[in-house]
């Protein structure tokens, strides 16, 4: 169905804000999508503040060129294109459209064909590597786990401590050492040797 002029040109001002705000962007090329998968990954895709849009290549070319001052070759984007426009975390936009790409991808509905990052084109290879990627957050979150458990079997050490300082109703921890070490007196002696006594 062809759109009017006006609607055209409200497409355009709608795709040059979303750039103008983009962290990253990823081309998908899509095939059978239904209304109800449209909507499933513009809803997870907004969850993580990027925008999931369905329009026309040359629109998407003019709006590429007016928002960021990229020349978008559209004939390497076959068939009927989306854009991916994160405005958040690079990666987690993408992420979440990777969902459906790996959900869809025995019926071949959806794919990444492209992609701009850092000021750069990349093509759909490159992009698909970098949906795979765990975000900024779940490396993040994964630093912090492998941080954590180093200073939690310390405060192991430290309750241990306490414990055995409270059983033995002792004050400081070099105390241990002290009650564990064997007294002067409980060492028994070992005779020295007498010397051979010279003829």
């Amino acid at each position: 169905m062809a759109i009017t002029r006006a609607k055209k040109s409200e497409i355009l001002a709608t795709l040059e804000a979303h750039l103008k705000e983009s962290t990253s962007v990823a081309f998908t090329s899509n095939n059978k999508l239904t209304v109800e998968d449209i909507n499933a990954i513009r809803k997870d895709a907004r969850e993580q503040s990027t925008v999931f849009m369905l329009a026309k290549k040359t629109l998407i070319r003019i709006a590429f060129k007016n928002a960021l001052g990229a020349d978008l070759d559209i004939s390497t984007l076959p068939g009927q294109v989306a854009i991916v426009i994160s405005k958040g975390d690079k990666i987690a936009g993408l992420a979440a459209v990777n969902k459906y790409v790996g959900e869809f991808k025995k019926e071949e509905k959806i794919k990444f064909v492209g992609g701009y990052i850092d000021g750069r084109i990349i093509d759909g290879k490159e992009t698909s590597k970098l949906a795979g990627l765990p975000s900024r957050e779940v490396l993040l979150a994964k630093l912090l786990g492998s941080m954590k458990a180093p200073i939690s079997g310390l405060a192991r050490f430290f309750d241990g401590a306490k414990k055995e300082l409270e059983t033995k109703s002792l004050t400081k921890v070099g105390d241990l050492k002290k009650a564990e070490a064997p007294t002067a007196e409980a060492v028994p002696e070992t005779p020295a040797e007498e010397a051979p006594k010279a003829e």
